[in-house]
């Protein structure tokens, strides 16, 4: 898979799900989330569900790690998920970017 980048600046809500390879073993991603000069709250969410399934909206669980932020962080995830996305909780200013990285087969 190739890199990956969202940003969400502008307001509180969240940037589209980001689909990442479920079926690939092993899974190995790591992801980092960097604040812009601003000030906001934000957690990396994701999700089992088909993000390309519109007759269902994907159920969002949070990273046991990256919730809550305000300052620049990483993670990962070793166990496959189907997508990953940012929710901006809090903003006064300011944005975040979140980039995801999967190891190749």
């Amino acid at each position: 898979m190739r890199p990956q980048v969202i940003t969400k600046s502008g307001s509180t809500g969240t940037t589209a799900w980001i689909p990442v390879d479920y079926k690939q073993s092993p899974f190995n991603i790591g992801f980092a989330v960097t604040v812009g000069a601003g000030v906001l709250t934000y957690s990396v969410e994701h999700t089992f569900d088909d993000v390309f399934d519109t007759s269902i909206t994907p159920v969002a669980f949070t990273h046991s790690s990256v919730a809550a932020q305000t300052t620049n962080k990483d993670g990962n995830y070793a166990f496959p998920v189907r997508a990953i996305r940012l929710n901006v909780t809090a903003w006064t200013s300011g944005g975040a970017t979140l980039t995801i990285l999967q190891g190749q087969r």
